[in-house]
């Protein structure tokens, strides 16, 4: 079986780094899972590097709840993100009023 990838290059050099789409890298990670070839052999025959595709299996394992222990799922990631940004806006919005009560302490002072 083979396939193809669509590739892009970021970067300049010797030293490139190729992005895949979701389609390519779920068929890469369905292959590993379904036939239980080694990550080498698949990476290989995919045209990616073996540590990239070992990401990707892991990320998968995450995802459906599999991974190491003390590791995240894609949806607790997906939520730890997004309450570190409302608490960085909630920050933000109690941070105003702060500054402005010192501002006008210092002027009251005057």
């Amino acid at each position: 079986m083979r396939f193809r990838r669509k590739q892009g290059r970021v970067g300049s050099g010797s030293n490139r780094s190729r992005r895949y789409p979701e389609e390519f890298k779920r068929d890469a990670v369905a292959l590993v899972r379904s036939s239980g070839r080694a990550v080498t052999g698949a990476a290989r025959e995919f045209g990616v590097s073996a540590e990239g595709l070992r990401n990707w299996v892991r990320r998968d394992r995450a995802g459906r709840g599999q991974g190491a222990p003390g590791e995240l799922t894609t949806a607790e990631r997906e939520e730890l993100r997004r309450l570190r940004r409302q608490n960085r806006e909630q920050a933000e919005t109690i941070e105003v009023p702060r500054k402005a009560a010192v501002f006008f302490a210092k002027e009251s002072g005057r």
